[in-house]
């Protein structure tokens, strides 16, 4: 029988098996481990490399693998008490100069957060392996190695044929914006957490959509902002209350998502789109605009709406976009593009937060996209999630069938599901996970008191349609019990 080939479970292995020799003495040789444990080579030195990170041992060039004379002793209990004084405190402002800046993380872990084996994962924002383009990432990031200067200093806003595609990207080929008018960034978030740091200070209000993206919400007040809430409904943002929300809060920052919104995967319809230029021009305000689900499209998707940014006269729209939803959790490549003062603004906030986004990542980045492989593995992925999607819309009827079905929207990764008044939304997702599914409570993503409990249920990080249906039913089972 083949021997267990992970590195985890090797490396524990060998740290029992290493246990008996004493401080300094020579371990056995890679090429005996290979022969005694029936793995390959790589798997022999990546499980020594863990220990030897671990402190467990230490390997010499030439010579071989030792047992550490030092293990690191076991750590004391410190007290820490202090620190939350020193955390909480705040400097005497007047009223309403200040907020606090905390950093509440929980909405964004619960999407983060890697299941257990055999839990269903309906929570989570990223691609399934089987979906990810692995083989072309790997032939990009070879690609990129042979490339002159890739760990050279690379532009402190990007490498300048990366932020041309973006460009043309966002706008198209005669669009209003080119390669000078992009910035490259750590992804979406970073993108984000920049905008926020750049166009609000420290005590204002922002205006976000209701419900939005809690990564959005825990940003903001962390830059010790205000998320005020406007109201989303089934055209995408309610442009009659924006007016009115600007008025009363004196914000000069709104940040949206016009095209399948998290989490109610909504379209801003047509007649909207203006309105929100004009209302922001007016208001002397900036629209950051989140296009996160471009590329997110299903096959039976719709042409697609121009981006904000396109249709911008006035250099109102900040738009952020990024290559890590469509490709991979590890690819944290995006750009964020701007016209006039404003651009200079956000590139100071990267260069002091970051210096520069690594330029072996950016020059991976532009192998990907010039390569064949970028159309064909577009395709897969609307093939995917068309499959994920239509499984799960199924099931949902079939398994839940006294619930208000969420809309099926053409794009995106998720639905947004409306429990029942009265409903506990923690409660029902820690039911859901003793049923084997894992799902993201709708509290999270809403800026202040929600209108009614949701779950948001994903489906791109599922294996496919078995999977989805099969976490449905689960989830079926956990409301049914309750």
């Amino acid at each position: 029988m083949k021997k267990n080939s992970s590195v985890a479970d090797l490396r524990d292995r060998l740290r029992m098996a290493f246990d008996r020799y004493p401080p300094g003495e020579k371990l056995p040789s890679s090429r005996s481990l290979v022969e005694q444990y029936g793995v390959s080579p790589v798997t022999v030195s990546r499980a020594v490399a863990r220990l030897a990170a671990e402190g467990f041992l230490v390997t010499r060039p030439g010579a071989g693998s030792f047992r550490a004379r030092n293990e690191r002793p076991a750590r004391a209990p410190e007290d820490t008490s202090w620190q939350e004084v020193a955390l909480s405190a705040e400097p005497a402002t007047a009223p309403g100069e200040g907020l606090p800046r905390s950093v509440d993380d929980t909405g964004v872990l619960a999407t983060l957060s890697v299941p257990l084996p055999g839990v269903t994962g309906l929570h989570g924002g990223y691609l399934h392996a089987s979906l990810r383009p692995e083989r072309a990432l790997a032939s990009a990031l070879a690609g990129a190695a042979r490339r002159p200067g890739v760990w050279a200093q690379p532009p402190v806003e990007g490498l300048e044929e990366l932020r041309g595609w973006f460009a043309r990207e966002i706008a198209g080929p005669s669009g209003p914006l080119d390669a000078a008018d992009v910035l490259v960034t750590g992804g979406g978030q970073s993108s984000l957490t920049t905008a926020l740091r750049a166009l609000a200070p420290p005590g204002s209000s922002a205006l976000v959509e209701s419900p939005t993206y809690p990564g959005l919400l825990a940003a903001a007040r962390a830059c010790g902002v205000r998320p005020v809430p406007v109201p989303v409904d089934a055209d995408g943002l309610r442009t009659d209350l924006l007016e009115d929300a600007f008025a009363a809060t004196g914000a000069r920052l709104l940040l949206c998502q016009p095209l399948f919104h998290n989490p109610t995967g909504a379209v801003l319809a047509p007649h909207r789109r203006a309105e929100v230029l004009r209302i922001a021009r007016a208001a002397n305000a900036f629209v950051v605009e989140d296009d996160f689900a471009r590329r997110l499209a299903h096959t039976d998707a719709a042409p697609l709406p121009p981006t904000l940014a396109s249709e911008d006269e006035h250099g109102t729209v900040v738009h952020a976009c990024s290559l890590t939803k469509v490709t991979s959790p590890s690819l944290r490549v995006g750009a964020l593009a701007a016209r006039g003062p404003v651009l200079r603004r956000l590139r100071a906030i990267q260069v002091v937060d970051s210096f520069f986004v690594a330029r072996p990542l950016q020059e991976a980045a532009l192998e990907l996209v010039g390569s064949p492989a970028w159309p064909r593995h577009l395709r897969a992925v609307a093939a995917g999630l068309t499959e994920r999607r239509t499984a799960m819309t199924d099931a949902l009827v079939r398994e839940l069938p006294h619930l208000e079905q969420p809309v099926s929207r053409r794009g995106g990764y998720h639905l947004w599901l409306r429990l029942p008044e009265g409903s506990d939304e923690s409660e029902t997702a820690a039911a859901a996970l003793r049923e084997g599914v894992a799902v993201a409570p709708g509290r999270a993503y809403f800026p202040a008191e929600p209108t009614a409990p949701h779950l948001r249920l994903g489906f791109a990080g599922t294996s496919g349609a078995q999977e989805v249906t099969l976490g449905v039913r689960r989830l079926a089972r956990a409301l049914r019990a309750r």
